[in-house]
């Protein structure tokens, strides 16, 4: 947008010979002086001007979510930076003195008329002003004729009534803007809001739309002003992070802030528009006019954009910058270097200081060593375009930090765990890899572990050497029955196209490296394999059948003897064919 600002602006001056007007430094005194004796006049060559200067203000509603104003907090938010991009000096004047930009019809290049009104009024305080000294002067210097006599007292009178009516006018001036000036609109509109009793009425509202057209007004004189349009950029961000009722408000005041036609705000959402919809539907006071979130957010939202998926590049751009943010992290126990002993004693004390504290420094100085070197080659799988691990770690950058944040800590408790005695074990490469898996398919990933340790408890474990993904698409099917259980867990898994990719090919983790490694993972909730052990058992317990009664079963019997002879064609012969009809207490031959 700053481009498009800049070649529009250079554009315009090739072919005017105008330049823009300065607001800060030295132009804040022609500033001043339009704005108390000219009024900005809306042209024709003003509508047509091209250039345009983006003023961008950033709204985070996460700050303001305890609020139960919040869209109060995006009206205060909006005036705070606009006050303090322009001065807080300008505006207060224009909020005492400032007039409304006018319109006028047909073809008109004189963009300034006269305030012949306030030129006027000031002129007559000022010469009030002169007289009423003057006439004090005279009446108190002693050059008044009569000295001291009834012409003299009627001088001081009218003297001091002209100063005074004068010099309180300019004091109510001046008194204002200096009002103005230290008490800002932010500041005007949390009393309304800390106002229980006020804040519900209809006033309250229409106190702040009040201070919203003052506001627009002064931005509609600046651009009459520096001669290009204004535009006011609020960047909304973690909206998707507050309660729905709050969601609601910010969009309203959104809504409301643009329903004039000619209000030169621009908003810019940063949501994820699934969160966004859903809190619409839920909102209580939305019944009805946002039951479908998506189709409410289509006739709010003018211009929807959805940041594309990242180029190979990108990713692996990002990766190694977020990988860069831990070089302090990795690199702190290779750069410190044992401190050599200081202070005094005897060649005794030294011997002894380096047996007792030069050995487990050197010891746990090459373990440390040995442990960032595991870390930076793990890590390094992360960003190396040589390696597929890249293509498997989402496109979003808190998720990338995560898994950062996370490989240092599983690297640490593998080579720990390889030092108790597993000195083979999984490689640096491989737990990045099982980093990433638990980042991806928590889900997945749990049920497969969860469903190795329930045939390792009832004593059917599978090799070691079996896959991991052997046993999750053996109990895949009974995973399917459980979808409406787990709703919530499944949808944090990623695309199960590249989870089968992932275990199937790139990293086929075998049943013993699994049991390894998940001893060292620490980002894969175990309340999931809990809650599936759960279903799991529950849903093996089925009620026994109750015991069938014979006097029960007996006419059922009867009946079905009665249907058979009659569909045979002959009674007799299905008889003689058939086996002897069997009665209630009787015994069949050659069983109970």
């Amino acid at each position: 947008m700053q481009q498009e600002a800049a070649q529009r602006e250079s554009e315009e001056l090739q072919h005017v010979q105008w330049r823009p007007r300065a607001v800060s430094g030295w132009g804040i005194p022609q500033l001043l002086w339009y704005l108390v004796f000219l009024q900005p006049i809306i042209t024709e060559v003003h509508l047509r001007r091209r250039n345009v200067q983006f003023l961008f203000i950033r709204f985070s509603a996460w700050q303001y979510a305890g609020t139960d104003k919040l869209w109060a907090g995006l009206v205060t938010t909006l005036c705070e930076g606009i006050r303090h991009h322009y001065g807080a000096l300008p505006f207060s004047v224009y909020s005492v003195l400032g007039n409304k930009p006018a319109t006028r019809q047909g073809c008109c290049h004189n963009e300034w008329h006269c305030r012949r009104r306030v030129c006027l009024g000031l002129l007559a305080l000022l010469a009030a002003l002169g007289l009423g000294v003057g006439l004090l002067y005279l009446s108190l210097g002693g050059h008044a004729p009569g000295h001291g006599g009834p012409s003299g007292s009627l001088l001081k009178a009218f003297g001091g009534a002209a100063t005074t009516l004068s010099g309180s006018g300019l004091l109510m001036a001046v008194y204002s803007v200096g009002k103005h000036l230290f008490v800002s609109q932010r500041k005007k509109i949390e009393r309304l809001v800390s106002r229980e009793k006020f804040g519900s009425q209809l006033g309250f509202m229409c106190e702040v739309k009040k201070e919203v057209e003052l506001l627009t007004d002064f931005l509609c004189f600046l651009e009459i002003y520096q001669r290009r349009r204004l535009r006011v950029v609020l960047e909304v961000t973690g909206l998707d992070t507050c309660y729905p009722e709050r969601v609601v408000g910010v969009l309203d005041a959104i809504n409301t802030l643009l329903s004039d036609s000619h209000a030169p705000f621009i908003f810019i959402l940063v949501v994820d528009p699934s969160i966004l919809a859903a809190c619409l539907e839920s909102a209580g006071n939305m019944k009805g006019t946002a039951d479908n979130g998506y189709l409410f957010l289509n006739r709010t939202v003018t211009l929807p954009f959805s940041v594309p998926i990242m180029g190979r590049r990108t990713k692996l751009q990002f990766l190694h910058d977020a990988v860069q943010s831990r070089d302090d992290l990795l690199y702190r126990e290779i750069t410190r270097k044992p401190g050599a002993a200081r202070g005094g004693g005897g060649e005794s004390a030294q011997l002894l200081a380096v047996q007792t504290q030069v050995g487990p420094e050197r010891g746990q100085g090459r373990i440390d060593a040995e442990a960032a070197r595991r870390i930076q080659e793990a890590l390094f799988c992360l960003h190396d375009e040589r390696d597929c691990l890249y293509e498997y770690v989402p496109d979003n950058v808190v998720s990338m930090r995560r898994i950062v944040n996370t490989v240092p800590i599983t690297v640490r408790l593998l080579q720990q765990q390889q030092q108790q005695g597993d000195f083979g074990g999984p490689t640096p490469r491989q737990a990045v890899a099982w980093v990433v898996l638990a980042n991806q398919w928590p889900c997945r990933l749990s049920w497969a572990l969860q469903c190795l340790e329930d045939r390792q408890q009832t004593g059917g474990a599978p090799e070691g050497r079996a896959r991991l993904w052997d046993v999750f698409r053996d109990n895949s099917r009974e995973l399917h029955t459980m979808t409406k259980a787990l709703q919530n867990v499944l949808d944090l898994d990623g695309d199960p196209e590249l989870f089968e990719r992932f275990l199937g090919a790139d990293f086929p983790f075998t049943v013993a490296e699994a049991q390894s490694l998940l001893r060292c993972t620490v980002n894969l909730d175990h309340s999931i394999r809990r809650r599936m052990g759960l279903i799991r058992a529950v849903s093996a317990l089925r009620p026994p059948s109750p015991p069938k009664s014979p006097a029960r079963d007996a006419p059922h019997a009867a009946h079905r003897a009665n249907s058979a002879s009659r569909a045979s064609p002959s009674g007799r012969a299905a008889g003689q064919t058939g086996e002897a009809p069997f009665c209630p207490g009787e015994s069949r031959p050659g069983g109970p």
